[in-house]
């Protein structure tokens, strides 16, 4: 049996998470929402994946700090024709007799199970919106269909970024799912070829969607990851089969990244991924190209100073509207109408839109969001104990400066 067409599936993209690991820049932002790489937001890359998939019949969950995430869907994704069946919808959590939250992924697809039964697909698409990585969504479909699954997940071998807490992990004989362990570390995962870390990306046969859904009526387990739901509930399910991501099917160029960006470390690691003299994450695939929305402003550019000393830029990402007016840039990524005045130095850091580094400041390993105004002569990076006072600092010793925070 083959899909008649790549549109057929229905997607579910899940862009509900609280944001508490990337906190203080979720204070205002979903975590689908948050900035990456200069130019994008981090639900473009399940959009962009979607969109070069053929899949265009999109549902996109979200619940926290909304706002932004939904302008951006507005802006720079309605690019689809309603008239053809296309579309991308954000939904809000239902309100019934009073308004609640979801615990979690399995408790927002039983509350919006009633878009699930209406819908005429057979097989839906479900993903999460909150990490970075490419994938053909059009072979996982393709192989799930050649399997005749029920439910096909994918998963990595070798995951990197994280966090040291144990995660959940698929057991595989052959292509079939055996077992899924709750409590297995990611680190045995890595050590073991029969073990796979899901990566919340998973095709669903409708009917067996429901199913597993009507497992929740009894109001148990509604706060467990839809990994771990299909775990406790594997037997009810004819077939259920693992799909290696980065294989050697699908039109994407196999860089074989993924990353779930669950810390500000692991934020800031790959932000600085793509800084490296071969980026392990290829944004430049002519027939993949990541989309995003941008507003029209003028090409970045470097101007001398105030003091004539010349603007530079070495080894950064640097985005429209960024002006370097005699300051220093070195391995950073900016963000749109960044603003680097006189004698200003930058170094392994972000900036978020609209930040302005005064006269002679000097910011290292540090994350901005945007609209934050360094003073001139400001110092961040260098002394530890003064940075925490001030701001948070992460493990590993990064800097975060919440939005419009003011300097005293």
């Amino acid at each position: 049996m083959l899909l008649a067409n790549p549109n057929d599936p229905l997607t579910l993209i899940l862009a509900i998470g609280d944001g508490r690991g990337l906190e203080p820049l979720t204070r205002r932002r979903a975590t689908a929402a948050m900035p990456f790489g200069g130019s994008y937001r981090l639900i473009d890359f399940a959009l962009t994946n979607c969109l070069h998939s053929g899949l265009r019949r999109i549902l996109v969950l979200t619940q926290y700090n909304s706002l932004s995430l939904q302008n951006h869907i507005r802006d720079g994704w309605t690019i689809f024709n309603s008239d053809l069946g296309e579309f991308i919808t954000p939904v809000t959590p239902p309100i019934g007799d009073v308004a609640s939250t979801y615990a979690g992924v399995a408790d927002a697809l039983y509350k919006n199970r009633y878009l699930i039964e209406d819908a005429k697909e057979e097989h839906l698409v479900v993903l999460s919106g909150e990490q970075v990585y490419r994938m053909d969504y059009a072979a996982l479909l393709a192989w799930h269909v050649k399997h005749e699954a029920d439910v096909t997940m994918a998963g990595v071998g070798r995951p990197v970024g994280l966090s040291a807490e144990a995660h959940i992990a698929m057991e595989l004989d052959g292509d079939e799912v055996r077992a899924i362990h709750e409590q297995r570390d990611a680190a045995d995962a890595e050590q073991a070829d029969g073990l796979l870390v899901p990566m919340r990306v998973a095709v669903f046969r409708r009917t067996a969607l429901l199913e597993l859904l009507h497992t929740l009526d009894q109001g148990q387990d509604c706060g467990l990851s839809l990994t771990a739901l299909i775990g406790r509930h594997l037997k009810r399910f004819k077939r259920v089969v693992g799909y290696h991501f980065g294989g050697t099917s699908g039109r994407v160029s196999q860089d074989r990244y993924w990353r779930p960006l669950e810390s500000l470390d692991a934020y800031y690691a790959a932000n600085m991924d793509l800084l490296e003299l071969e980026p392990p994450l290829d944004l430049y695939q002519t027939n993949w190209q990541i989309r995003t929305y941008q507003t029209q402003r003028p090409p970045a550019r470097t101007v001398p100073g105030r003091s004539c000393n010349e603007g530079i830029c070495v080894n950064s990402i640097v985005s429209g509207g960024t002006v370097i007016a005699g300051g220093g840039v070195n391995h950073s990524v900016l963000g749109n109408r960044v603003y680097i005045e006189d004698g200003a130095t930058v170094e392994d850091s972000i900036l978020f839109s609209d930040t302005r580094i005064g006269e002679n400041a000097q910011v290292r390993r540090c994350i901005c969001d945007r609209n934050v105004r360094i003073p001139a002569g400001e110092r961040i990076g260098f002394d530890a104990e003064a940075d925490a006072a001030r701001f948070t600092v992460t493990a590993e010793g990064v800097v975060v400066i919440p939005s419009d925070f003011t300097f005293r």
